[in-house]
């Protein structure tokens, strides 16, 4: 009986050993199959774009119109600074600009006003030209008549006064249209100088119109708004992160792939994503891009391979993957979930 026993012992151990390099091999073959048709990690994570939203202006907190991880829509307005520094300051520069502008009007008179001196100055050429050559026909008589005795060097003197005084208010008349001219120029001058500043005013309205409009703090997307790091009342100075808004449509994942696995991904290749938080859900993916470098390249502090004390390691390089998913599920999902992504390569 024990020799029988004996003998049974010796052949299930064969068996067993059998069946256990069977399942191996099978498994093994498995795993190779898969293997050359599939490249994973698990380093991975879900991405999306966030928005941080930071004060264009200073000022006192009126209102806030959200509450924390609120879905808001884009342009939705979220948070009230007070704007009564920034409107007195429009109704300045308002004012300031109807200045500038009934400067124009004046600019505008005056120039009629010299135009009018200009036409004046030229009609007393014409007559001052008329004078003159009366007084030069005269002075031209009376030397002839002189000559004769027919009359007086009284008379004669009075002639020749009368053209050198004709002479003289000719240069006068000419001076005065001249110096008219340039009045007129130097006017219209002043003219183009008084638009600029009207111009400029104009500026300065739109400048304190669009300062006014940043009290109003809107949502720069569709998303939903987090990290809240303000209350009503609190004094914010321009370039202050106030929230963030993570965008909705924006998801995707980060896979960090060695770069001794690269060589078989491609863009377009289909990604089977296994998200850690939804076990059960499938989700679909593509691969869309790779980045232009490793990881490391990118880090704060990155290694230095110059130092000497050169360590080879198997870098990873970040490919982004596009999601496709339910409506549902990818509102369920957020930033930073871990994942694991399987990529169907094309051999």
């Amino acid at each position: 009986m024990e020799t029988n026993e004996k003998k049974k012992s010796n052949k299930v151990i064969p068996i067993v050993l059998g069946i256990v390099l069977l399942i191996g091999a099978v498994f093994g073959v498995r795993e190779y199959i898969y293997m050359t048709k599939h490249v994973d990690t698990d380093d991975a994570q879900i991405d999306g774009d966030i928005s941080p939203v930071v004060a264009r202006v200073g000022g006192y907190v009126d209102s806030i119109l959200f509450e924390e991880n609120q879905q808001v829509t884009s342009g939705q307005l979220l948070v009230k600074l007070d704007k009564r520094d920034y409107a007195i300051k429009l109704e300045q520069a308002e004012a300031a600009s109807r200045g500038a502008s009934a400067n124009i009007g004046v600019s505008q008179s005056q120039i009629s006003a010299t135009a009018a001196n200009s036409v004046t100055a030229k009609a007393n050429i014409e007559k001052a030209k008329i004078r003159v050559w009366k007084a030069g026909k005269d002075f031209e008589r009376y030397s002839n008549l002189v000559k004769d005795g027919s009359i007086t060097q009284q008379q004669f003197e009075q002639a020749r006064a009368e053209k050198e005084s004709a002479d003289a208010d000719l240069k006068a008349a000419e001076d005065q249209y001249k110096a008219a001219l340039e009045q007129v120029s130097t006017t219209r001058s002043q003219l183009a100088v008084t638009n600029t500043g009207v111009d400029q005013k104009q500026a300065d309205i739109d400048y304190a119109r669009l300062q006014l409009s940043y009290t109003d703090i809107v949502s720069p997307t569709t998303g939903i708004v987090s990290k809240k790091n303000v209350q009503k009342g609190q004094l914010v100075q321009a370039g202050q992160t106030l929230f963030s808004v993570v965008h909705n449509s924006s998801l995707y994942i980060t896979a960090n792939f060695k770069e001794t696995q690269l060589e078989k991904l491609k863009e377009g290749e289909k990604v089977e994503v296994k998200i850690d938080a939804f076990p059960d859900e499938k989700v679909e993916g593509e691969v869309y891009n790779f980045s232009p470098a490793t990881g490391a390249k990118f880090a704060l502090l990155p290694p230095d391979n110059a130092t000497g004390n050169f360590v080879k390691v198997v870098q990873r390089v970040p490919v982004k993957i596009k999601l496709k998913g339910g409506k549902d599920l990818m509102a369920r999902l957020r930033p930073g979930m871990s994942v694991k992504v399987s990529v169907l390569v094309n051999n």
